[in-house]
């Protein structure tokens, strides 16, 4: 083996490292259960348009959705691969995008896909590698499965009900949980919007904050113990959460808007969520109430 290596010119070198790469992701994907495989062919599918759209960002059409919100060609490349991949698998689930909106369940189906084709798009057209496809499967009113993934970085995290969060990489998966802090003063906080007022109030208390514009991968990152919290406002919508909602639970963490409640109606419908850890959570709770 050593001896045909040395024959091999330096891209069939690279070529033989990035199909043992792929061999070794496909065995990981195939460990999973049945319904995370779908997700994750679907996200790896719609990625690699992502990246293609990513890689040629000058020439994209874009227009204008409303104020600090824009839709690009590429949300609408990648949806419509989502929802042929998931629709192929799973044909009589219910589905809600955020771009295409709400297409019923069939036959009596009690499951229903939540997507977002890009969270950052915003990020995206500006060419900043920080944003995400996002998958999570509702049943009834229950979030049972969610995968995000990161084409950039290829960072794809993943959770189902009872099984932990993970992340897997090119390495391998590896379990994640939320940070161990308990005192405000070294919390690293998420924002998802510029909010004067939740800084005015957390300045002095919190280590510091962050702004990076996808709030899917901000509440991953409480997942995986690398923010402490984040804050959202303003009634977040229903494809920013759903996936999070599994992810941080997993994670042995909570999210749940200020009087405590779970569920994903509050907390779409609520005027401020928290994702923290159990020991941070009462004390922010304290500072806003």
């Amino acid at each position: 083996m050593a001896e045909l290596r040395g024959k091999m010119s330096p891209m069939e070198r690279r070529r033989a490292s990035l199909e043992r790469a792929e061999t070794r992701e496909q065995q990981r994907i195939s460990s999973l259960s049945a319904i995370l495989n779908v997700m994750v062919k679907a996200v790896r599918k719609a990625g690699r348009s992502m990246l293609r759209d990513f890689g040629e960002i000058s020439q994209l059409q874009v227009r204008e959705k409303g104020a600090g919100d824009f839709v690009s060609e590429a949300d609408t490349n990648v949806e419509k691969i989502l929802i042929e991949s998931l629709q192929e698998d799973r044909p009589d689930y219910g589905l809600l995008s955020e771009e295409c909106g709400e297409i019923p369940a069939k036959n009596g189906s009690p499951f229903t896909w939540i997507i977002d084709p890009i969270d950052g798009t915003t990020n995206f057209i500006h060419a900043f590698p920080y944003f995400a496809i996002s998958i999570a499967l509702k049943y009834h009113d229950e979030i049972t499965a969610a995968v995000l993934f990161n084409p950039i970085t290829n960072e794809l995290y993943y959770a189902e009900k009872g099984q932990g969060f993970f992340m897997m990489t090119t390495t391998g998966n590896k379990r994640l949980r939320v940070s161990g802090r308990n005192d405000l003063s070294t919390s690293l906080v998420g924002l998802n919007n510029k909010e004067n007022q939740i800084e005015k109030t957390l300045d002095q208390k919190v280590c510091s904050f962050r702004h990076l514009g996808s709030c899917t991968l901000e509440l991953a990152a409480v997942g995986a113990g690398q923010l402490d919290a984040v804050i959202l406002t303003k009634k977040p919508c229903i494809w920013d959460i759903a996936a999070a909602c599994l992810f941080i639970k997993e994670a042995g963490g909570r999210m749940a808007t200020l009087s405590g409640k779970t569920d994903l109606k509050n907390l779409s419908e609520a005027d401020m969520v928290i994702a923290t850890n159990l020991s941070l959570f009462p004390k922010f709770q304290k500072v806003f109430k």
